[in-house]
């Protein structure tokens, strides 16, 4: 029996093909991988209440994507702007019309414009809210505030303080890419004693209103019984034209005889009146 044995060459052959061949497969993985990272980049997802703004090697391209996923250049970034209603506060010191220093504590709703979020991303930047929004409404603030008296912000005025606040953002802010949606005031603090003053004035008038209240009902009543004296002096004056001595000879007659035919006794003393009517001593049962 004769072992088979192998060509040398034939095995080099072999081994050198299954080699390349390795090599060949090699050689696309980083292809696949660099694809794979290609179409992942190109894949773009705005969440709900957002806005993308997408920029190329740093540039804004001007696009502004709307929610869900989009496909875009692999080579574009996508920046995620909200335009929610978002609220910022501020508790400002500011001087009156008088001087005087009143703390403000404001509240601003407010959105990013969705179709000017590329122009906010290029001339202002994400923080927008910190190097516009912010400084703006301070300014609105003390310039509305510092053509009023303080009480104005303690009275029925103080909604006119907080539109024109809202009026003023407006205007400075629209042309930004910011809508103001509305401008609260939550809180007014004065001075201790201005407004110490103010609630001493506005407890004079509750006071005097209630004595001016009390008054008007005093006057009414007096008003009331007076008609009512009136009417009683008009019904005596009309009773009494219509009693005649010849009506109360009728009616003492009309007594007599009623006395007349009662069961109890009594003594009747016939023509002693000064009418000629009986007159009437007493009786029992």
């Amino acid at each position: 029996m004769t072992a088979f044995k192998p060509d040398p060459d034939e095995l080099r052959e072999i081994y050198m093909s299954k080699v390349s061949g390795g090599l060949r497969r090699v050689k696309w993985v980083p292809v696949a991988i660099v694809l794979l990272i290609l179409f992942y980049a190109s894949i773009a997802y705005v969440p709900a209440g957002h806005v993308g703004v997408l920029t190329l090697f740093g540039r804004v391209t001007g696009e502004a994507l709307p929610e869900g996923t989009h496909i875009v250049n692999p080579f574009k970034f996508n920046h995620r702007m909200s335009v929610r209603t978002q609220e910022l506060k501020e508790a400002a010191s500011v001087p009156s019309n008088e001087g005087l220093i009143v703390t403000l504590d404001t509240s601003l709703l407010f959105h990013l414009d969705s179709e000017k979020a590329p122009d906010v991303y290029r001339s202002i930047g994400p923080n927008y809210i910190g190097v516009v929004l912010e400084p703006t409404l301070r300014a609105a603030i003390r310039s509305v505030t510092s053509a009023h008296q303080a009480n104005a912000l303690y009275t029925g005025e103080r909604e006119k303080v907080a539109q024109q606040i809202g009026e003023e953002l407006r205007r400075e802010l629209a042309k930004r890419g910011i809508v103001v949606e509305n401008v609260l005031l939550r809180d007014v603090q004065l001075p201790k004693m201005l407004a110490t003053a103010i609630e001493a004035k506005q407890q004079a008038e509750q006071e005097a209103l209630r004595m001016n209240f009390v008054l008007d009902k005093e006057k009414r009543e007096a008003e009331r019984k007076r008609i009512e004296a009136a009417g009683i002096r008009d019904f005596q004056q009309i009773v009494a034209q219509g009693i005649s001595p010849q009506l109360l000879t009728w009616k003492g007659i009309e007594a007599t005889e009623k006395l007349a035919q009662s069961n109890n006794s009594k003594v009747v003393v016939i023509g002693s009146g000064r009418n000629g009517l009986p007159l009437i001593l007493g009786g029992t049962d």
